[in-house]
């Protein structure tokens, strides 16, 4: 029998619970790779509880990577991975010099009004409009503050996401430890100058706005492989990643690759970053618990409004190690730096009336419902990148392919990108579908002319 003891008081659903405790178990040493679990028929008589919430439990965990079920033989905990240390490349180029882009990186008709299949336009339910309306009524009736705010951002505000933090993503915070930022590439701007000199990491393929941000900054751009293991993060000192849904392959960043980043980052005394975009946004299981719940003291972990909300409400939030904050905060009194406060007194009104939670979840429902469709159209003639979930799907087919069906798209007035302009030195090429922020019978007319370029290689 596991050591563990499920709470019925509490309102942490009992499932999560034992997640939790069998991640700690692995965590503490109690449980090591290769060590067999209880079946879930065992566990459930053990514990009192129904089996369907000890299968829940393993199947959290094997989604997160902590544990492989083998068929017909069991659950088994796995830490370790046959994989091989990766040397990080380095990308530079001086700064405010902007990137080549070669003629097939552009689309032969690009509209203003196309419509775009990309991965940062969410879907808005139009059934929640009066309580968007209502928080923007809120902010018209409200004093503004008479000079200039708190750094950190409204406490209110600070208090609301200090509380869903903790209870969808894991992280027990003190609202004092939140900074709210203008967003993600705000909190990089943030982080940036109080790190000591040295390159940055960014995944490869990745994004583009972070790497974009680091070079602005003077800094190198190391290339981390994302779908590899890190063992060694040479000189740099941070590596960027999107451990929840990378960015833009779609892949959960394993157990056993976070604990060996950590290690590395500790050994190259780094901090990690850690992205944290679009982690409500699992349909199959629960969404994996944020990195920086491993080590507080060693991950920046940055969130958004962006993909919840809407991007152009320009909010999110950063939680850094103990100097780092300090140092963030002494340098933004001193700019006067902050995020807009209107918007932030918006976001507080949507977290209160419980809005978010309810955008949340109407969104991953057309999510869940649009990814399937996706994925019967495309898989004929490509190779899907990763999981389903999230606000789109990447897929991995030759670059000529991929051009083609992007300008047939682009003809038809809808607009995707390619894997290739997210990629610097990865060489990996396909089509990055985002399926969000258009309608369903939109979406089906992309798809249609997507897969008719794609036909005539077939054939």
């Amino acid at each position: 029998m596991l050591p563990v003891t499920l709470d019925r008081t509490t309102t942490e659903p009992l499932p999560a619970q034992l997640a939790a405790q069998v991640r700690s178990l692995v965590l503490s040493g109690t449980l090591t790779a290769g060590d067999r679990l209880p079946s879930s028929r065992a566990l459930a008589a053990d514990l009192g509880v129904s089996r369907a919430v000890t299968e829940q439990a393993y199947d959290q965990l094997t989604a997160e990577g902590w544990t492989e079920a083998r068929p017909g033989s069991g659950t088994y905990v796995t830490m370790t991975r046959t994989t091989t240390a990766v040397a990080p490349r380095v990308t530079t180029r001086p700064t405010g010099v902007a990137p080549a882009r070669s003629a097939r990186s552009l689309p032969r008709s690009a509209s203003p009004r196309s419509s775009r299949l990309d991965t940062g336009t969410p879907f808005f339910d139009p059934r929640l409009e009066p309580g968007w309306r209502r928080a923007w009524r809120e902010v018209s009736a409200t004093a503004p503050p008479r000079g200039y705010d708190d750094p950190r951002g409204l406490p209110e505000l600070r208090e609301a996401l200090a509380a869903r933090l903790g209870r969808t993503r894991g992280l027990e915070l003190h609202p004092d430890e939140i900074v709210v930022t203008a967003g993600t590439t705000d909190g990089l701007r943030a982080l940036l100058p109080e790190l000591r000199p040295g390159p940055v990491a960014v995944e490869d393929p990745g994004y583009r706005a972070a790497a974009e941000t680091v070079l602005t900054y003077g800094r190198e751009v190391v290339d981390l492989p994302a779908v590899e293991t890190v063992r060694d993060l040479g000189d740099a000192v941070a590596a960027y990643v999107t451990p929840a849904h990378q960015h833009p392959l779609g892949r959960v960043m394993p157990a056993a690759d976070r604990l060996a980043l950590l290690e590395a980052a500790r050994r190259a005394d780094a901090v990690v970053i850690e992205d944290d975009y679009d982690s409500e946004f699992r349909y199959d299981v629960a969404p994996v618990p944020a990195m920086a719940t491993l080590d507080r003291e060693r991950v920046v972990y940055l969130g958004t409004a962006a993909k919840s909300v809407v991007p152009t409400l320009r909010l999110g939030w950063l939680v850094a190690p103990a100097e780092l904050h300090e140092l963030i905060l002494r340098r933004r009194t001193i700019t006067h730096a902050g995020a807009a406060w209107p918007s932030q007194r918006a976001l507080l009104t949507l977290l209160r009336d419980g809005w978010l939670d309810k955008a949340v979840r109407s969104a991953r429902r057309v999510y869940a419902e649009r990814a399937p469709r996706v994925a019967e159209a495309m898989s004929p003639y490509a190779t899907l990148a990763g999981p389903l979930a999230g606000m789109y799907s990447t897929w991995l087919l030759p670059e000529t392919d991929a051009v083609r069906a992007r300008d047939a798209a682009a003809a038809a007035g809808f607009e995707i990108n390619l894997l290739s302009t997210y990629a610097r030195s990865s060489g990996l090429t396909g089509l990055v579908i985002g399926f969000g922020g258009v309608s369903d019978v939109e979406l089906d007319q992309a798809l249609t002319a997507v897969t008719g370029a794609l036909v005539e290689r077939v054939v």
